[in-house]
Formats: structure tokens, C-alpha cells, sequence
């Protein structure tokens, strides 16, 4: 008894050593938010940004995996469209046509010794799934701009972004300005299906012509509420990687013949069994810097329940991992996810077909490659009767961009300028955009749009009903304007 009374008194101190420090460190948090003054504004006429923007989205812009379904006179005629309507931008930008439909405009800056800054954005757009155009409010391609809002199909993915660019240069030129970096916007046309013959050209372009890139930014993140529980304040979560991409066939090979009489080993079942395991022996959870960098920027900011927990990952990181797998959006910052999206098997409904394939797509975290996946799914499934091949489509995760130095605090600075008492935190990027491209010409490549989504928004986003609040479309407007001006501080 008294060796028990002497182990419990050691571990009731250990555990108040422990209840002390977590205490003390969750009260010594303090906010990493710089401030910053109200970013001055100018009037923006808001009917005829909002008239632009919907006449840009009646261009039906679509990629499709098979390029042969891309109509290219739908870009060109957007093409066309921009060049009337921004005149300035025409006379003062030079403009080239790469990779036959993506555009390069360079807007050179006074400073020839300045690196270079870079706005991305794409001009097509995600098919409208068929049989769903009815459930559309305002027809898909129509570009109305009714009831607050602009509709169609690229209103917040991505000629959003395209156009709130061209409309700040545009106005900054009317007002007489001229950036003494030199500035390039870059819209690429097939986005959608992985970019390589728009933003990888346009890259490829600049590296061969020596660019340095001091600045990069493309979609990817937003403004958000209710990220976390405990913050009342918007979040404005910022892009600094994206999850990488890689594709699988699962390949099932069984014994075929009549239904009347099944074989034993029939490859439908095979297949399933080999599906059913990878869903229960998912990658294991774990922070990637970026995540972490979150986290810890949000601690400061949420109630003391949150704060605490966010504040010391030191002890409660396995806790937060077991959480996030609860939450879908949560746990793809923390996991190499896994998804079966295609199943293909049988050619009549009473005949036991010999082989069976499963599809299984997967984003990566950095750190994992494309061949450590592969070799997960072999011991996972751990049949030699399913092949695992890898599809050609396929990247890699980027590296994380630099979360310190001019760069990021500019685009902090210039979100919180615009969008006053917001918090900016770096963020993982779960899919996919053109910024990964530009990653080696550009140590510091970021991912956030300028507008406000909630989980409807971000519902609309691929599906029906997309659209942009008028207001929101100005701030986007107001955003880039402050921004470009504010890239004149980079080194």
C-alpha cells in the first residue's frame, strides 16, 4: 500500500505539472494578426462590373477530358470579348495567345531590377452535369444578374477571378498608375483537366525567357466562417500547398460463366473484398507543416477550450487527428485520402463476368508520393488475384511556400486591409489549381480568392445553381486593386 500511495502521488503531480504547463502556455498565446489600416477604397460602378462578368460567363468555356469535346471558339470568342471591354488593359498590356488558347498579359514595371509578380486564373470551366439543367434557377450559361447575384457556370470557379483582375488593372490605369514591378496575369484554358497545356506552358514560357517571380497567386482558398468553433471572425484561409493527385485501377481477375452456376472465385467479389479493405486501412493521419502553421495561428484566436487544446499540439496532436476524422473537410488536411469513384464489371445481368475493375482516386498528402501509395494498396488488399495499375494522369503534392517574408505579409496585410478584423491563416489546399505549375519558378506561391463562402457556396462550386454575390464580386475587385499596388512593396 504505501509503494501504491507513493505511485499515485507521483503521477497526481506529474499530471498537475502537466494541467500547470498546458494552462500557462494556453494563457501566453497571443495573436500573430499584424496590424493594419483600412485599406482606402474608390467607387466601383457594381452594375457594370456585374454586367462584364455575366456576359463572361455566357462563353461556354468547357473542358472535357476528351479534348476533342472542347470547343476552342468559345474561347476565342472570350478572347475577343476582353478585348473590348477592357480597352485599357488592351493598349497597355501586351497580350499572347500559349498553348493556342491560354493567355499572357505583361504589364512592365518601371523598375527593371524589380522581380516580377504573377495573378493567375482559368478561363474554363466544369461540364454541367447532364439532366441538371432544369434545377438551375437561372439557366447554366445565361449569366443573369438577378436577386443580388450573378449565375452561371464559372461565377465562383473561376472567371471570378479573371475578371476582378482585369477590372483593378483596368481602373488602376484610368487612375494613372504604373507598378514599378512588372506584373503578369495568366489565364490558363484547361485548368480542369490538370492544366498542362495552359498554365504548364505559360511556365515553361516564362522560364525559357529567365522570369523571376517574387509573387504568385491563383484560387484555392477563401474567406470562411465557422471554421472552427469559439471564432466569430472571418477566416481567411490561404493556400501555401496543395495535395497531390494519382488515380488506381484495381483489377480483379475471377472465373466467368453462367449466374445459374457461380464460380467461387468470381472477380466482382474479389474486387470488393479489395475496395472494402482499402476503406478500412486508410493512410494514417499526421500534420503537415502547413496544417500545423493553422492550427497554431487559429489557437490565439478561439475560446479557451480550443485555445488550449490548438495551443499545446505538443500533447493533444493524436486527439486532434482522431477529431478530424469525424469531418470529412478535416480530415483531408491530415490524411492521404482514398475514394472509389468508378466501378466497371458485366456485360448481361446473367452472366458472372471473368474480371472486374475498381478506380480509386487519391489526393496526397506532401510527403507522400504516387509509389508509396501503390505499395500501401498491394499490402492492403494483399490478393495477387487484383492487379493494381497506376493511371497516367497523375502529380505529385507541391512543396509549401514560404510562410515568412515580404510576400506573405503582403497578401496578408492587403486581406486584412480589405476585409478588416479577418483572420489570415495558411492553409493545405485539398484539390487541385494551376498555382502548382509556377512552383519552380516562385519560392513564394499562395491560393486565395477574395470572396466569402459558405458551405451552400461551396456546394455550388462544380455543382448547380453556381453563382456570386454582386457586393462580393466588388470586394474581389477592390482586393486586387489594393493588392497590385501593394506588390509595389516587394524587394
Amino acid at each position: 500500500m504505501p509503494l501504491v500511495r507513493r505511485l499515485l502521488a507521483v503521477l497526481g503531480g506529474i499530471l498537475a505539472i502537466v494541467v500547470t504547463l498546458v494552462v500557462a502556455r494556453t494563457a501566453l498565446l497571443e495573436s500573430t494578426q499584424r496590424s493594419v489600416s483600412v485599406f482606402p477604397r474608390v467607387p466601383l460602378e457594381a452594375n457594370a462590373l456585374a454586367s462584364r462578368l455575366g456576359a463572361a460567363l455566357r462563353f461556354p468555356t468547357i473542358s472535357h477530358l476528351e479534348e476533342s469535346r472542347r470547343d476552342p471558339e468559345a474561347f476565342r470568342a472570350l478572347h475577343a470579348f476582353l478585348k473590348t471591354q477592357f480597352p485599357g488593359v488592351d493598349a497597355a498590356l501586351s497580350r499572347e495567345t500559349i498553348g493556342e488558347l491560354s493567355l499572357l498579359y505583361r504589364w512592365p514595371g518601371s523598375d527593371p531590377a524589380k522581380p516580377a509578380a504573377l495573378l493567375a486564373a482559368h478561363q474554363d470551366v466544369v461540364p454541367v452535369e447532364p439532366g441538371t439543367e432544369t434545377d438551375w434557377e437561372h439557366p447554366p450559361f445565361s449569366g443573369a444578374v438577378a436577386d443580388g447575384a450573378i449565375w452561371g457556370r464559372g461565377a465562383l470557379d473561376d472567371k471570378v477571378n479573371l475578371l476582378a483582375q482585369l477590372e483593378a488593372v483596368e481602373s488602376l490605369l484610368a487612375e494613372g498608375f504604373e507598378p514599378a514591378y512588372t506584373l503578369y496575369l495568366a489565364f490558363g484554358h484547361d485548368e480542369e483537366v490538370g492544366g498542362n497545356a495552359g498554365a504548364a506552358a505559360i511556365a515553361a514560357t516564362l522560364a525559357e525567357r529567365g522570369a523571376r517571380l517574387a509573387f504568385v497567386l491563383d484560387e484555392g482558398g477563401a474567406l470562411t466562417a465557422g471554421l472552427l468553433p469559439g471564432i466569430e471572425a472571418p477566416i481567411a484561409v490561404v493556400g501555401v500547398a496543395e495535395k497531390g493527385y494519382v488515380s488506381f485501377d484495381l483489377v480483379a481477375s475471377g472465373t466467368g460463366g453462367h449466374s445459374s452456376m457461380p464460380p467461387r472465385e468470381q472477380a466482382v467479389v474479389l474486387l470488393a473484398k479489395a475496395v472494402t479493405r482499402i476503406d478500412a486501412q486508410r493512410p494514417e493521419a499526421r500534420l503537415t507543416p502547413a496544417t500545423r502553421a493553422m492550427l497554431e495561428t487559429l489557437a490565439p484566436e478561439a475560446g479557451f477550450g480550443v485555445r488550449a487544446v490548438l495551443g499545446n499540439l505538443w500533447l493533444f496532436e493524436p486527439l486532434v487527428l482522431r477529431f478530424a476524422a469525424f469531418e470529412p473537410s478535416a480530415d483531408a488536411l491530415v490524411r492521404t485520402t482514398t475514394a472509389p469513384t468508378m466501378l466497371r464489371a458485366g456485360i448481361k445481368d446473367n452472366v458472372v463476368p471473368g474480371a472486374a475493375t475498381a478506380t480509386v482516386n487519391i489526393r496526397l498528402l506532401p510527403g507522400d508520393t504516387a509509389a508509396d501509395l501503390e505499395r500501401h494498396l498491394v499490402r492492403v488488399i494483399d490478393d495477387p488475384r487484383v492487379e493494381v495499375v497506376r493511371r497516367l494522369r497523375f502529380r505529385e503534392a507541391s512543396r509549401e511556400s514560404a510562410l515568412e517574408g515580404p510576400a506573405f505579409e503582403i497578401l496578408s496585410d492587403t486581406i486584412r486591409g480589405v476585409f478588416p478584423e479577418t483572420i489570415v491563416t495558411p492553409y493545405l489546399v485539398a484539390g487541385g489549381t494551376d498555382a502548382r505549375h509556377y512552383r519552380d519558378l516562385s519560392d513564394a506561391v499562395y491560393r486565395f480568392a477574395p470572396l466569402s463562402l459558405d458551405r451552400e457556396d461551396r456546394r455550388r462550386l462544380h455543382g448547380t445553381n453556381e453563382r456570386v454575390g454582386v457586393k462580393d464580386y466588388v470586394e474581389a475587385v477592390h482586393f486586387y486593386r489594393a493588392l497590385i499596388q501593394n506588390l509595389d512593396a516587394l524587394p
